[in-house]
Order: structure tokens, then sequence, then C-alpha cells
């Protein structure tokens, strides 16, 4: 029986020896430990965020601004956020000027400076002599105060005072301009009334058939407005004696003065007169039916030739009151209708 090798033996016969070396875990737990510190300062730096939130959140603008002022740097003389610059001008970081008191500081107000007596101390007894007065600029009391006047030398006249109830108020800037608003239109109500005017006596001297009919037509501007009387002349009448129907001369002419009269916005005013002569026409007819009668005759036609007719006022007949020759009663031209384009602005004169 073979003895069996030994180790040293076999390892030289068998050939390389292996070494198996194996090492302890004893370090692991110490080589990773850096990670735990910068956690630690993490968590450190958030608890700090959000307690300065909570703190923000917690505390007033006044506290705020308190504890800004605590740590903020402080500067008398430079330009820093500590003020605007002038030096002892302010009284708080956040305030205009520097970080000093304002309280306690001396104001200059004006004011009347008193009289000085220039005393000098002498031997003599000669009395002080006072100084004279400077006066220096008013103060709000001495504003305030009334002024007292000397009294005037012997012979001046005196200014005249103002009445016990108070100076004389001028009128106030609304009435003044509601003033000059009437006279404004006053006057191109005048001027509108004589264009009117004048284009009736030109339509009426254009027209040959009309030419002769110039001298029967008065156009005139009175306090009531711009007036067109159609009167009769001898053996020349507008209307049928004793009649209410007119000629055609009278219609034609009648409508040339609402042609005039349609161009403007005024109400018109229509009146029928007679002359002093008592109606021959019998019945209970009298001269205020035909002047009546006269009247409404003309407002038809005037509606006719394109007056509107809601322009129309008031359409009257005054029979033989209202003369236009009182001296000449039965004169002939008292016989008329008259067309009045009323005016708007009664304070308007013509």
């Amino acid at each position: 029986m073979v003895a069996p090798m030994s180790g040293k033996a076999k390892g030289a016969r068998g050939g390389a020896t292996i070494v198996i070396r194996r090492e302890e875990g004893g370090e692991a737990g110490h080589h990773g430990g850096a990670w735990k510190v910068a956690y630690a300062d993490f968590v450190t730096a958030m608890m700090a965020f959000f307690l300065l939130m909570w703190l923000l959140n917690a505390t007033t603008e006044e506290q705020r601004r308190g504890l800004a002022d605590y740590f903020a740097p402080t500067n008398l003389l430079a330009r820093s956020v500590s003020g605007s610059g002038q030096p002892f001008g302010g009284r708080t970081p956040n305030d205009d000027g520097n970080v000093t008191s304002t309280s306690g500081v001396t104001t200059i107000q004006p004011g009347r400076l008193p009289a000085v007596m220039d005393i000098e101390e002498d031997d003599t007894d000669t009395p002080a002599q006072p100084m004279p007065r400077r006066e220096g600029p008013p103060a709000q009391e001495d504003a305030e105060r009334p002024q007292l006047t000397a009294p005037a030398a012997p012979g001046a006249l005196a200014a005249p005072e103002a009445p016990r109830g108070g100076p004389a108020e001028a009128p106030a800037p609304e009435a003044l301009a509601e003033a000059d608003l009437r006279r404004e239109l006053a006057r191109r109500e005048r001027e509108s009334f004589e264009a009117a005017a004048a284009q009736i006596r030109e339509a009426v001297a254009a027209d040959p058939g009309l030419a002769d009919l110039a001298r029967q037509m008065l156009v005139e501007q009175t306090p009531e407005g711009l007036r067109i009387q159609l009167i009769d002349a001898d053996r020349q009448p507008m209307f049928a004696l004793g009649g209410a129907a007119p000629n055609d001369r009278a219609r034609v002419l009648l409508a040339r003065v609402a042609q005039a009269a349609a161009r403007l916005p005024n109400p018109i005013a229509i009146a029928g007169h007679t002359d002093a002569t008592p109606f021959r026409g019998g019945g209970d007819r009298s001269n205020w039916d035909l002047s009546a009668e006269r009247a409404n005759v003309t407002r038809r036609l005037l509606v006719e030739a394109g007056l509107p007719e809601g322009r129309i006022r008031s359409v009257s007949g005054h029979a033989e009151r209202d003369l236009l020759l009182p001296e000449t009663p039965n004169a002939a031209a008292n016989r008329r209708v008259s067309i009045t384009v009323l005016r708007q602005n009664p304070d308007a004169t013509p």
C-alpha cells in the first residue's frame, strides 16, 4: 500500500499552488458617511426657508419695515440706500435723507419785526428815542386783521362808500352768455327777415303782371315780426267789393308771399281789415264777418301755395278797429289783409 503523499510532495508533482485569500469587511460601514452631512445641511436649509416664509406671512408691513431698518447699514453723509445723500436730512432708511431724527427742527415763520428801542446809557438825562418801526412781511393773523385807513386831509374828497347791503354784484357768466345768445339769435332773425322781404320784392318786380302792384304791397319789420300787407287802391281792389273772393293778381301775389314765408321756421299770423264804411251786404253780416272771411281765404291760398298749415298761428278779423290811415277812415288803403311772420325771440327789435 502506497503511503499518501504529503501536501508538499503533491504540490511539487501536481503543479502551481493555489492560494485563496479572503479579506474581512470590517470597514464597510465607515467609507460612505459623507452623504449624511450633505442631507443634514439640505434639511436644515429647507427648515430655515420654510421658517422664513412663515415669518413673512405672520408679520405685518410695519414689523417687516422695522426688521429691515434694524439690519440695514446706516451712512450719515454718503449717498447710499440709507437716505437721499443729504446729511442730517432723514428719519429712517426708508425715508428721504439719512438716518437722523427730524424731531425738534426749528422752523422760521415770517412776521412783523417789533419796534426796537435804541437806548444808550450815558451820563446825560436825554430821554431814549425810539427807532423807526421796521416792517416785515405780514403774518397770517395780520393779513386777516382789517386794515385801518388814515383820516382824509381837510378838503379832500372821500371815495364813495359801498352800500351797506354789499358791493354791486356783477352779472353771472351764465346770465351774460344767455343774453349774448339772445342778441345773436335776434340778429340772425332780423337778417333772415330782411332776406325774405328782399325776395318778395324781387319776385314782384320780376313779374310783369305784378309790377304795377308793388305799391299795393307793404313789407316791413315790426316788433311782432315781418309784416306783409296787401292793400286796396282806388279802382284796384284785391278782393271783390263786399266779398271775400280775391282776384287773379291777388292770388299770384299771395303765392309769392307763401314761397318766401315757407323758407322761414317762424309761425304765421293772418288778419283781415276793412275801412270804416258800413257793410252794405244786408242781413246780419258786418265788417267783422267780411274781414274774418278775407283772412280765412288768405290762409287757404297760402296753404295751397306750399305754406305748411301747422305754421299758421292765428286767423282773425279786425273790421275797422285797426285802420292803416286813421285820418282818412274811408280810404281804400284801410281795406287790406296782413300776413305777419312772428318773431321767435321776444327781445328782438326791428
